[in-house]
């Protein structure tokens, strides 16, 4: 049943899939983590419109059912769930043979969740003077890995189990890295703030230049600095190329995961509350005019 403390309730669903970072699994025979990448990029695009998560589902596919390979994706399933929030409702497990090779599979998430109608978040909320609120990532999240893989482990000759002093730990730990799920820190940014929270904006696939135009209105530009401190895997990609750093942009999210675009009055008591929810956040922009009815867009500054 819908909470009932959700007036005028919306249903907010999304979908999708972990990408290549499968592959590191794959090949590192380590499965524990890739469950919570596969909420966590469900549940993140649910947050940005202001929804709560209310359920999951999961679809694990492979040649021939491995058990204890299945058991583990499913438990980090159940773990990602546990961090967002919401309920692991059920799945579907499907065996193709012959489509995959002994020890792959691919996994599909399915999340709902719930807003009430008068707090959707999105672009019509979003004022001239905004500021942008920077969320940290825990990594490379789930985007990017072609890339990351063929500069890593091909151009650099880099092993998986290989030390890397430039991370302070093995390669594959630093691929493996779990998609960080906001939900926690998100309610306690609106509970700070409330109203003063405009929109949201989750990094993935595009970059910051491919994402946060979605949720801007049109003939508005988002002045952003890219000054902070990367995760050490980015520097690492970029060198090892190299990365020319308009290709870094729109394919990594270069240390954001999330973006926040709310009211310039309210930005201490957004940066005390996330601090206190356990996230770096950093003003890294603000939302300005144009002079004409252009598309959203983003500008380095």
């Amino acid at each position: 049943s819908l909470p009932p403390d959700i007036d005028d309730p919306l249903l907010v669903s999304g979908a999708d899939g972990v990408g290549t970072k499968i592959k590191v699994a794959f090949l590192t025979g380590r499965h524990e983590t890739i469950g919570q990448d596969l909420v966590a990029m469900c549940v993140n695009d649910l947050l940005t419109t202001g929804a709560r998560p209310l359920f999951f589902l999961d679809y694990f596919v492979c040649g021939r059912l491995e058990v204890d390979i299945a058991e583990r994706v499913v438990s980090g399933i159940a773990d990602g769930c546990k961090i967002a929030g919401c309920a692991l409702l059920g799945g579907e497990t499907a065996e193709h043979p012959g489509m995959y090779p002994p020890g792959e599979y691919d996994i599909a998430g399915f999340a709902v969740g719930v807003v009430s109608r008068n707090k959707v978040l999105g672009p019509a909320r979003v004022v001239t003077g905004d500021r942008l609120i920077a969320l940290g990532s825990s990594g490379l999240h789930s985007n990017g890995y072609s890339l990351a893989q063929r500069v890593l482990l091909t151009e650099l000759g880099l092993r998986l189990d290989q030390q890397v002093d430039e991370l302070g730990t093995s390669l594959a730990e630093a691929l493996l890295v779990p998609t960080k799920i906001y939900t926690r820190a998100l309610r306690a940014l609106g509970a700070a703030i409330g109203q003063g929270l405009h929109a949201l904006c989750h990094i993935t696939g595009g970059g910051i230049p491919g994402n946060l135009p979605r949720v801007l209105p049109r003939g508005s530009v988002a002045r952003v600095r890219l000054d902070h401190e990367q995760p050490a895997i980015f520097k690492l990609i970029a060198s090892g190329g190299p990365v020319a750093d308009s290709e870094m942009l729109r394919t990594f999210n270069l240390g954001v995961g999330m973006i926040a675009t709310i009211d310039h009055a309210l930005v201490d008591q957004a940066l005390a509350a996330l601090s206190h929810a356990g996230e770096r956040a950093w003003v890294m922009g603000e939302v300005v005019k144009e002079m004409h009815d252009a598309p959203a867009r983003v500008e380095l500054v």
